[in-house]
């Protein structure tokens, strides 16, 4: 099931201030049950990232290790990842088994 994409900043919020989160060097994971029957997720990068390039780097990385995972997820979920300083410098498969890690501890995937 292809998820949708987070757009307005009160859901970004809800998620800081009530979600259950876990980070570790490459991304942070702010995580809550969906009350619309439907996974979202949204992806932010701030300045201290790096130039544009760096930080739209770090979102391509989290977005496609996303994809790998989005088909196992047991529910409906609303997702933030914020990257960071380490984000845009890693391999792909580091990010990939963080995000694991950190979906797994939340109770996302099985």
């Amino acid at each position: 099931m292809k998820s949708k994409t987070l757009k307005e900043n009160k859901d970004f919020r809800r998620l800081y201030y009530r979600g259950r989160t876990c980070a570790s060097s490459c991304i942070v994971t702010y995580i809550m049950k969906s009350r619309l029957g439907e996974t979202r997720v949204g992806i932010t990068s701030g300045k201290k990232i790096g130039n544009a390039v760096k930080r739209n780097r770090a979102r391509r990385l989290i977005r496609a290790a996303f994809s790998e995972y989005e088909n196992s997820l047991n529910g409906c979920y609303d997702i933030v990842f914020v990257a960071r300083t380490r984000t845009a410098e890693v391999k792909m498969q580091e990010v990939q088994q963080q995000m694991e890690e950190q979906l797994k501890k939340l109770g996302a995937l099985s």
